[in-house]
C-alpha cells in the first residue's frame, strides 16, 4: 500500500546516499514519450540479494535531488513523496519500474533509480524526452488576390502546439520556395506558451506574382521531431486570383457580321484580356472621331446601309490599345416595271424589267401563277395566254431572310373574233356547226336562225382557256337555213353567219329509201321464183320414185326364181 515518506530519512540511507555509485556498464539512457502518453522508465539495475529498498528521484537544474517514490523490499509497500507536479501521476512496480502518466513538457528531466543495501547504494539514470506533434499547418490571412509585378503578402502559414518547435516550408506547385530578393520574402517566427511550454510557429510569405501563377497551387508544411524521428505535415492547397493588366483589346459583333442586313440591331462587344477585365471602353463609330464611353457592349438599332464601315474600341485610360472590325450592312432593292395590275390589248407590245441593287450579287427568279419560269418574260406581241400573275423575286443567299419580291398582274383584252366551221355526220343525217370564239373578257355566245330569229338553246360549250372556247350545235335541217353566231363582251359585239343546205341531205335520204325498197322487192321476187322451182322439183321427184320402186320389185322376184332353180338341181 502506498504512503507518503517523511521529511527525515533513515540513518543508514542518509549515510550511504553520499556514497552512491553508478553501476559499472550503465551509460546514459533516454526514454522518448509523446505528449499526454505514459512515460515508462525501467530501473535497469539487477536487484541485489540484500536489498533493503528502492527509490526514484529526479535532479533539478542545479543538480539537487528531489525524491518522488520509495518501495521497501520487505514490506512490499510503496510510498510517494509529496511533490505537487507528480501528484496522482506516479506508479512504481515490484521490479522498480517507474511510470508517469499524462506526460508533460516539464517531465523532461534526468531521473535516477536507486537500489539500497546495508552497505551500498546503486544508481541508474534515465533521461526523459517529451514530444508534441504540432497541429496541421494552415494558410491564414490570405490575400484576396495577387498582382503581377507587385511584391505582396500572400498569407501566413501557422502551426500550433508543437514541442520542440518545428520548421515551416512554403511550396509553389509542389516545389520549395526559396527566399529571393524582391521576389520571395519569408519571415519566420515562433512563440512558446508559458503555461504549456508548447510552440506556435508562423511563417509569412511575401510574393511577387506573374501570369504563370494563374491556377498554381500554394502550400506550406511543418517539419517536427517526434518519438520516432522527424516528420512533416502539409497544409491544404490554396489557389490565388492573379490580377494582371490588359495587354490586348478585341472587338466582337453580334450577330455574326457576315449576316447583318438593314433593319437589324448590332451589338458591339469589347473585351480586354486583363484580370479583372476592364468594365468600360470607348467605342468609335464610322465618321465619328470622338469615342462613346460605354460598358463592354454598345448596341445600334435598326441599322441602314450607311452604317457600313470600320468600328473600333479602346481602353479608356489607354487609347492606343485599340481594336477594330469592318461591318457591312447588307441591303437589297428591287424594282419591277410595270407592276401591279396592267391591262393591255392583244397584239400589243409590253416591255417588262426587273432590276436589283444589292450589297452582293443577288439571284432573280420569275414565277407565273406559282410556276417558275425558265427566263424573264418578254412580250413583243401579247397573246391571251400571256395573261396571268407574275412575280419577280430576288434574294441574297448568304444573308438569311434578305429577299424582296414584286408582282405584276397582266390582263390581255381583245374584241371577240369568230370563226365558224361545219362537219357532216358520216351517215349524212346530221351536221355539226361549231362557232370558235376568241376574246377577253369572255364573250357570251348566242345562236340564232336567220330569218325566223329563233334562238337555239341546245348548245355544247368547251372550257374557256387562254381567251378561247367554242360552242357547237348538231342539226338535221329539212330545208336550207342560215345560222348566225353572235359573240359579245364589254368591248364589242361580233356576228358571223353560215349557210347550211338541206338538199344533199334529202337526196341521200331518198336514194337510200329507194335502194331499200328495191332490195325488198327483189328479195320478194327471188323468194317467189324459189318457191315455184321447189314445187316443180318435188312433183317430179314423186313420179320418179314410183318407177324406181317397180323396178326394185322385179329384181327381187327374179332373184327368188334363181334361188329355187338352184335348189331343184341339187
Amino acid at each position: 500500500m502506498a504512503s507518503k515518506a517523511g521529511p527525515s530519512c533513515r540513518l543508514v540511507f542518509c549515510l550511504l546516499i553520499s556514497a552512491a555509485v553508478l553501476r559499472p556498464g550503465l551509460g546514459w539512457y533516454t526514454v522518448n514519450s509523446a505528449y499526454g502518453d505514459t512515460i515508462i522508465m525501467p530501473c535497469r539495475l539487477d536487484v541485489p540479494q540484500n536489498l533493503m529498498f528502492g527509490k526514484w528521484k529526479y535532479e533539478k537544474p542545479d543538480g539537487s535531488p528531489v525524491f518522488i517514490a520509495f518501495r521497501s523490499s520487505t514490506k512490499k509497500s510503496v510510498q510517494y513523496d509529496d511533490v505537487p507536479e507528480y501528484k496522482d501521476r506516479l506508479s512504481l512496480s515490484e521490479n522498480y519500474t517507474l511510470s508517469i502518466s499524462n506526460a508533460r513538457i516539464s517531465d523532461e528531466k534526468r531521473f535516477v533509480c536507486m537500489l539500497v543495501t546495508e552497505d551500498n547504494v546503486f544508481e541508474a539514470p534515465t533521461t526523459v524526452k517529451v514530444f508534441k506533434q504540432p497541429s496541421k499547418p494552415e494558410i491564414v490571412s490570405k490575400a484576396p488576390f495577387l498582382e503581377t509585378e507587385q511584391l505582396k503578402q500572400l498569407g501566413d502559414c501557422i502551426s500550433k502546439d508543437s514541442y520542440p518547435d518545428g520548421n515551416i516550408t512554403w511550396y509553389r506547385n509542389g516545389k520549395v520556395l526559396q527566399p529571393l530578393e524582391g521576389v520571395v520574402v519569408i519571415i519566420f517566427k515562433k512563440q512558446m506558451d508559458p503555461v504549456t511550454q508548447l510552440y506556435t510557429m508562423t511563417s509569412s510569405l511575401v510574393y511577387k506574382a506573374t501570369k504563370a501563377d494563374i491556377q498554381m497551387p500554394f502550400t506550406c508544411s511543418v517539419t517536427y521531431y517526434g518519438p520516432s524521428g522527424q516528420k512533416t505535415v502539409h497544409s491544404e492547397q490554396e489557389i490565388f486570383d492573379i490580377y494582371y493588366p490588359t495587354e490586348q483589346v478585341t472587338i466582337q459583333v453580334l450577330p455574326s457580321k457576315n449576316a447583318i442586313k438593314e433593319g437589324d440591331n448590332i451589338t458591339l462587344k469589347c473585351l480586354g484580356n486583363g484580370n479583372p477585365p476592364p468594365e468600360e471602353f470607348l467605342f468609335y463609330l464610322p465618321g465619328q472621331p470622338e469615342g462613346i464611353r460605354s460598358s463592354n457592349t454598345y448596341t445600334l438599332t435598326d441599322v441602314r446601309r450607311n452604317a457600313t464601315g470600320d468600328y473600333k474600341c479602346s481602353l479608356i485610360d489607354k487609347k492606343s490599345m485599340i481594336a477594330s472590325t469592318a461591318i457591312t450592312v447588307h441591303y437589297l432593292d428591287l424594282s419591277l416595271n410595270p407592276s401591279g395590275e396592267v391591262t393591255k390589248q392583244i397584239g400589243d407590245a409590253l416591255p417588262v424589267s426587273c432590276t436589283t441593287s444589292a450589297s452582293r450579287n443577288a439571284t432573280v427568279v420569275w414565277m407565273k401563277d406559282n410556276i417558275r419560269l425558265r427566263s424573264s418574260p418578254s412580250f413583243s406581241s401579247l397573246h391571251y395566254q400571256d395573261a396571268g400573275h407574275y412575280v419577280c423575286e430576288t434574294a441574297l443567299q448568304e444573308v438569311e431572310g434578305l429577299k424582296k419580291r414584286e408582282s405584276l398582274t397582266l390582263i390581255v383584252e381583245g374584241k371577240p373574233q369568230i370563226k365558224m366551221t361545219k362537219k357532216t355526220d358520216p351517215s349524212g343525217l346530221s351536221k355539226t356547226i361549231i362557232c370558235h370564239v376568241e376574246g377577253f373578257p369572255k364573250p357570251a355566245i348566242q345562236w340564232t336562225i336567220t330569218g325566223s330569229g329563233s334562238v337555239i338553246n341546245q348548245t355544247e360549250e368547251s372550257p374557256y382557256v387562254n381567251g378561247r372556247y367554242y360552242s357547237k350545235i348538231i342539226i338535221s335541217p329539212e330545208e336550207n337555213v342560215t345560222l348566225t353566231c353572235t359573240a359579245e363582251n364589254q368591248l364589242e359585239r361580233t356576228v358571223n353567219s353560215l349557210n347550211v343546205s338541206a338538199n344533199e341531205n334529202r337526196e341521200k335520204v331518198n336514194d337510200q329509201a329507194k335502194l331499200i325498197v328495191g332490195i325488198v322487192v327483189g328479195l320478194l321476187l327471188a323468194a317467189l321464183v324459189a318457191g315455184v322451182v321447189y314445187w316443180l322439183y318435188m312433183k317430179k321427184s314423186k313420179t320418179a320414185s314410183k318407177h324406181v320402186n317397180k323396178d326394185l320389185g322385179n329384181l327381187e322376184e327374179n332373184k327368188k326364181l334363181e334361188e329355187n332353180n338352184h335348189k331343184t338341181e341339187a
